[in-house]
């Protein structure tokens, strides 16, 4: 993979005349083979599974629950691995991802470029679970609720519960 630290053509090339061109990551790499382990693991059509599972949930919580929009207009522009939640006009959204931070202790990611301030964004990628997205679903409730967003306490949550106890869970998933 001809990326930095995963290219070892520089070190080949420099090792032949006995100087190295930089440290290699070992922890980087370390983490790579445990990733791919995971990954092999559980099965890839399982990941995929999962992910898709979770962002589910997550999207249910957003329209169905909240009663918000999110940026992706279609469905086939969602996304398995992030959601962006669109806030009603006149809330601003740097307020709600520093509210979930400083209160909740939970980081929502910033909307960029011309969504700067109108949306926050729900991560589900990597090693999630249910659990996992019900405190970050609880979390940003919290946090909208404090900013003065008008959604109902536990919306969000119910939503995703019954999404995800309608079908059927990943197979393989780690805990």
């Amino acid at each position: 993979m001809p990326r930095c630290y995963f290219d070892y053509r520089d070190m080949v090339n420099a090792n032949a005349t006995g100087y190295f061109p930089y440290t290699p990551s070992i922890p980087m790499l370390y983490g790579l083979r445990e990733s791919l382990q995971m990954l092999l693991e559980e099965g890839l059509e399982n990941v995929f599974y999962r992910h898709s599972y979770i962002a589910g949930g997550v999207r249910a919580a957003i329209v169905a629950g909240w009663k918000l929009g999110l940026c992706a207009r279609a469905p086939h522009w969602y996304s398995d691995t992030v959601s962006a939640v669109m806030l009603p006009a006149g809330i601003d959204g740097a307020a709600i991802i520093a509210r979930a931070f400083s209160r909740y202790n939970l980081a929502l990611g910033a909307g960029l470029s011309r969504v700067a301030g109108k949306l926050f964004r729900i991560g589900h990628l990597g090693d999630s679970n249910e659990l996992m997205l019900m405190a970050a679903l609880a979390g940003a409730e919290l946090a909208m609720l404090d900013c003065g967003v008008r959604i109902a306490a536990g919306s969000g949550v119910a939503a995703a519960a019954e999404f995800w106890r309608a079908r059927a869970a990943p197979a393989g998933a780690h805990p």
